[in-house]
Formats: structure tokens, C-alpha cells, sequence
């Protein structure tokens, strides 16, 4: 249990130093926040400072930091020190500095940030990217909360071939219209801060279930051997363990949330306890479900067992069988109001981008149903597949550390524009290309090289070679783009 609680410790006192270091760095002032300045009752609605941090939370904490690390645990013990450095360095930095720019820039959302600081060019690219992942985060968030509804709180089977799954789907749907057309305040800020207790209370169960438990199956890291190396299917901690935990850590998708609470925060002071200290609630989040998967592991639960079934079954094993049907509450809680906030985004991203009035709620109406159109067809083909699912989660993964480099870009150009360190993001930034590549490079739903080239198809030789070189490219090209589009982003009015 050890090696555990160090990264409960690197998660909260790396958390409060290195928040600090980011805070300074950005220098939040007094200036009028988006929320007052273009106060508009629909988007741009300042709401208190608790509000917000439960918002963002439940915001960005998806079905990622569970299903994630309970799969991500059987790369051992390592997963406890990743995930709170990972949390700190990378996911916490990421979701700050992007929602602080977009209070700089008006409340802007990524997409328009991205054709800025980036470019035209790589903001089209973004741009299909990002959408596909909104599209991905919407269908992900109503399969995975509607098959826990239907199987953990009705008891019945969660197949396609029975009506009720699609009743409940259908439901799901429908709240997330609801959601996606009213004011941020009308349902967003009223049922979420019921929902933010749900999931920190189950969370906080679980915890103390483990501590319960006395640590005894809890392993520590031992250096005997290749820590790297426990997965039990040989699955290589680089890249898969990074892909396999994403929300947990590092999420691209956080982004496109942190933008929309930028438009409700009444002063930049409260960015870092809303953007920076909600994302390390979202690793402790990761620690305790990834903590809960080992303990059953240990115990002889099989590792095969499917990460959504894990959770009823962790539940279950610590907080009883009322505590569980609470803990389950939240875990469908966390899929849903990201899911509702995805669609939200995308209907923002793709207004700003064609132009469409927001305000206008024909318009909404007419935008959101056009954005449910695929994902249902999505979720369809995704249900009746048998591994329809499997596809869609690899590819849901992989899209979002994709849109995440996109984001560092954009923060570590804002930062060298004003003379800042720029390090702070372009590290995490060449890190994560060189995993998202590696991955698309090797994998079977990518370009499956070294199976193309006769090569051991454990090998990741080729990939890795390729990747390196992607990501140097990656890191020179950003700072290439930092000294060709200063004139021009300075003749805009530098903020």
C-alpha cells in the first residue's frame, strides 16, 4: 500500500506546488472575465466559484478516469506514480492554461484559438479531429452509462436484442438535448452540484473501503525485474498504458470543457481551483478505482473481466449493497454530464465556426439535431457489432491525446509570445505525439506497420523510430509557428 499512498502525496503536494508555479506564470488580474463582459443569460453566465469547480468536474471526469485505470492497473503498481505525475505535469497544466487563454481571449473555444496561435491550416486539421472526438465522447457517454443503468440498476441483460436499452438510450438523448439547448444555469448549474457530491462521496467510499482493507493486496513497486513489464497480455507500457488510462491523466477532451466554464467564471482568480485543482480530483478519482481493480485482482477476480463490469463489482466488494448502488449512481453520473457538455461544445464549435447564431433557438434546435444524427448511428452500428464497441473505444482514446497536442501547441506558443516558459507545455506536448504516434503507427486499427513489414507483431521497433522523429518535428515546428505568426497575432491585440 505504500507506493499507493506516495502517489496520493504526489498528487496533493505536487498538486499545490506546481498549481502555484502555473498560477504565477499566467498572472490571472483583475480584467473583466467573458462572464461579465458578454453576459448573454444563455452562454456567458457568471455562476459561483463551487459551482463552477463541480461543473468543470463533472465536466471532464467521464467514464476515462475509471474504466481507464482499471484496465491501465494491470501494468502493475508503476500506474500509481504515472498517474498523479502524469496528473500534475501534463493533464492539470493542460486544462489550466487552455481555460485561462480562453478567458484572455473572450471565452473563445479551442477551434478558434487553435486558427490564431496555429494557423489556418493545422486549425482545419484540428478541426475534423476534434469533432470526430465530440461525436466519439457523446456516443461513448450513452452506451457506457446506459448499459450500467440497464444492467446494474434493473438488473436486466444489457444486449441489443433487449427493448429497454434502447428505452434507455433514448432517454439519455433526450436529457442531453434538453441540456445542450437550455442556459449553462438552467440545468447545467442546478443538477450538477447533487451529481458533484454522488461521484466525490463514492469515490471517497471506495477509498476508505481499500484502507479497510489493510493494504495487504495492494502491491508495492519492486525493482526486481522490469517494472514496466507486468502486464499480463505483454501489452508495452509505451504507449498503450498512456492510451489505456488518457482521462486520467492527460485528456484532450478536457479542453473543450475547460472553454466553456471560461465563459461563466466571474474573475481569472478562481481559474486555478476550477481548472488546475478539479483535474487532480479527477486523478485522485483515478487512483482509487485503479487501487480498487488491483485489490479484486489480487483476490482472483479475473483479469480478462470487462473494465464496465469491474465496476459494479468494486462497488459491490467495498460499500455494500446499498454503498454500491450509490457508487454506481456516480459512475453514471460521470459519463453523462460529459456527454451532455461534449454535445454542448460541439454545437458552440461548430456555430463559431460556420457562423451560425446561438442565441437564436430555432437554430440551436436545428444544430443539435444535426449533431445527433451520426452519433446515433454510431451507437447503433457500435450495439449490434460485437466489437463494434472495442472499435469505437480505441479509436475514442486515441482522438482524444490526438486533440490534446493541438492544445499544448496553443499553450506553449501563448506562452513564448509573452516571454513565459514555454517549456511547461512543449515537454508534455512532444511526449504525448510521440505516444499518440507510436500507437496509430503499430496498432491494428492503425497503420499495423511492423505486421505489414513481416516483423514480430509485438515489436514496436518501427513505430518507435518513426514516432521519435514525429515528435521532434513536433516540438521544432511549434516553436517554427511561434516566431512566424508573432507579427500576426500581435497586429490582433496580444492579451
Amino acid at each position: 500500500m505504500t507506493t499507493f499512498l506516495i502517489g496520493l502525496a504526489i498528487l496533493i503536494i505536487g498538486g499545490i506546488i506546481y498549481g502555484k508555479y502555473c498560477d504565477n506564470i499566467f498572472g490571472p488580474d483583475n480584467r473583466e472575465t467573458p462572464a461579465v463582459a458578454k453576459a448573454d443569460g444563455v452562454d456567458f453566465v457568471a455562476m459561483k466559484t463551487w459551482k463552477n469547480s463541480l461543473v468543470n468536474l463533472l465536466n471532464i471526469a467521464g467514464t476515462g478516469p475509471i474504466l481507464g485505470p482499471i484496465q491501465g492497473i494491470l501494468f502493475g503498481p508503476i500506474a500509481f506514480i504515472t498517474i498523479p505525475v502524469g496528473c500534475v505535469l501534463a493533464g492539470s497544466m493542460h486544462d489550466y492554461f487552455v481555460g485561462m487563454i480562453s478567458m484572455r481571449e473572450g471565452g473563445a473555444q479551442l477551434p478558434r484559438m487553435i486558427e490564431k496561435y496555429l494557423g489556418k491550416k493545422i486549425h482545419g486539421i484540428y478541426n475534423i479531429v476534434v469533432w470526430i472526438l465530440m461525436i466519439l465522447v457523446g456516443v461513448v457517454f450513452v452506451y457506457t452509462p446506459g448499459d450500467l443503468i440497464v444492467k446494474e440498476l434493473l438488473g436486466q441483460d444489457a444486449s441489443a436484442a433487449n427493448p429497454t436499452m434502447w428505452i434507455v438510450y433514448g432517454a439519455i438523448f433526450a436529457y442531453y438535448l434538453v441540456a445542450t439547448l437550455f442556459p449553462i444555469d438552467a440545468i447545467i448549474g442546478r443538477v450538477y452540484p447533487i451529481f458533484g457530491a454522488i461521484l466525490i462521496i463514492s469515490a471517497v467510499g471506495v477509498l476508505f473501503g481499500i484502507i479497510s482493507d489493510g493494504g495487504a493486496n495492494l502491491n508495492n513497486l519492486s525493482f526486481v525485474g522490469n517494472i514496466f513489464a507486468q502486464h499480463p497480455g505483454k501489452q508495452p507500457f509505451l504507449p498503450v498504458f498512456f492510451i489505456t488510462v488518457a482521462c486520467g491523466i492527460m485528456s484532450g477532451f478536457h479542453g473543450t470543457q475547460t472553454t466553456l466554464i471560461s465563459r461563466t467564471i466571474k474573475t481569472e482568480k478562481e481559474g486555478k481551483t476550477t481548472f488546475f485543482n478539479m483535474m487532480l480530483v479527477e486523478g485522485f478519482i483515478a487512483m482509487v478505482w485503479a487501487a480498487g481493480a488491483m485489490v479484486l485482482f489480487n483476490r482472483g477476480t479475473a483479469t480478462d473481466t470487462n473494465a464496465t463490469l469491474m465496476i459494479g463489482v468494486i462497488s459491490r466488494e467495498f460499500l455494500g449493497t446499498i454503498g454500491a448502488i450509490f457508487a454506481i449512481l456516480g459512475v453514471i453520473v460521470l459519463p453523462i454530464t460529459s456527454g451532455d457538455t461534449a454535445f454542448r461544445g460541439l454545437r458552440l464549435m461548430l456555430g463559431e465556426t460556420f457562423g451560425i447564431d446561438q442565441s437564436n433557438k430555432a437554430k440551436r434546435v436545428a444544430l443539435t439535431l444535426g449533431i445527433f444524427v451520426p452519433a446515433i448511428a454510431i451507437l447503433v452500428f457500435a450495439k449490434i457489432n460485437p466489437a463494434g464497441f472495442n472499435i469505437l473505444w480505441r479509436y475514442f482514446a486515441w482522438t482524444n491525446q490526438t486533440v490534446a497536442i493541438f492544445a499544448l501547441a496553443l499553450v506553449t506558443i501563448y506562452l513564448k509570445l509573452h516571454g513565459k516558459n514555454y517549456w511547461i507545455a512543449l515537454i508534455p506536448g512532444m511526449f504525448y505525439t510521440f505516444i499518440i504516434t507510436s500507437y496509430i503507427i503499430h496498432a491494428p486499427i492503425g497503420f499495423n506497420l511492423e505486421n505489414l513489414l513481416g516483423m514480430d507483431p509485438n515489436s514496436y521497433m518501427v513505430s518507435y523510430a518513426a514516432a521519435a522523429v514525429l515528435t521532434l518535428l513536433y516540438g521544432w515546428y511549434t516553436l517554427r509557428l511561434a516566431e512566424s505568426r508573432k507579427d500576426y497575432i500581435l497586429k490582433t491585440v496580444l492579451n
